[in-house]
């Protein structure tokens, strides 16, 4: 009974790597084609130190070298300055995709999931970074952030793959010193992970960004009369008669959940959005890229 099972497996394995394999064309171009809608200049850091980019004069300090003087501009006063260039040193950014079956959820077939938004926009993200010259990665691969295509070729794959959890919740892994990383969930799961990560990042002196995406179903609760809930994953399921009495402690519910995200960001140095899939994406790459930017 042995050999036949060792037939299967392959087969098997084989059949999910081709599905795997046939999401990464679409997905790879339509990070491509979201991160080809912003036109941003070169990415710096706005703090002076080794690079290309000039960034500010000061005035001259006791111990500067001769070689950093600009005397051209010192010429023009009767102060020495010296020419600072803008710090450009590569930065490790790890990205969390949330890929749980709550991600799948699409409130009307003319929008687009939540799970496929958020890895979209994660990678096109990741592209914009990579273009940078950032070490890109996802928090949970073993493997260190890199640059280059071969990376995010690699966060595409992982991208593509589904998980078969009903609710995603951040892996519990070190962080190094001083990363940036992107959460983007819809966040309705257990709070216990959230909050455990978050701390973790801030004894690490990690920063980053939240992104909570939401199906504009989620938010406005238009259910009315015998509704049967069911969970994505089919694990949960609530049957009622009047859904609209449920639909008052439901919107507090999230409420209260969007406002502990908001709060738990701004306490340990995060920034928070709440994205919907009814909205364009455009609006919501620029605010992740500018988050990070100021983050850096």
């Amino acid at each position: 009974m042995s050999e036949p099972a060792a037939i299967a497996a392959p087969a098997a394995l084989r059949g999910q790597a081709e599905a795997v394999a046939g999401a990464l064309p679409p997905l790879l171009a339509a990070a491509e084609r979201l991160a080809a809608t912003l036109v941003l200049g070169a990415h710096g850091r706005r703090r002076p130190g080794l690079g290309d980019e000039f960034w500010q004069y000061r005035a001259a300090h006791e111990g500067d070298s001769l070689r950093a003087i600009d005397w051209r501009r010192s010429g023009r006063s009767d102060s020495t300055f010296v020419r600072q260039k803008e710090w450009q040193a590569a930065q490790s950014v790890l990205f969390w995709i949330d890929r749980a079956q709550s991600m799948s959820f699409a409130g009307a077939v003319e929008r687009t999931a939540k799970a496929d938004r958020a890895r979209v926009l994660g990678l096109a993200v990741a592209i914009l970074l990579n273009r940078g010259g950032e070490r890109i990665g996802l928090l949970e691969d073993p493997e260190p952030p890199r640059h280059g295509a071969a990376q995010l070729m690699r966060l595409a794959e992982a991208l593509a793959a589904a998980d078969g959890a009903e609710y995603g919740t951040p892996p519990e892994c070190a962080m190094p010193p001083g990363a940036r990383a992107v959460l983007i969930s819809d966040f309705l799961g257990p709070w216990e992970p959230v909050l455990a990560v978050l701390a973790h990042a801030a004894d690490r002196g990690a920063k980053g960004a939240l992104v909570q995406v939401l199906d504009p179903a989620e938010e406005a609760f238009p259910y009315r009369g015998r509704t049967l809930f069911r969970s994505m994953g089919g694990g949960v399921s609530h049957e009622t008669l009047k859904a609209d009495r449920l639909r008052g402690p439901y919107l507090a519910r999230l409420a209260e959940r969007k406002a502990r995200l908001a709060d738990l960001a701004a306490r340990t140095g995060w920034q928070y959005l709440c994205h919907h899939t009814g909205e364009a994406a455009q609006p919501a790459l620029l605010w992740l890229y500018r988050a990070l930017e100021e983050s850096f």
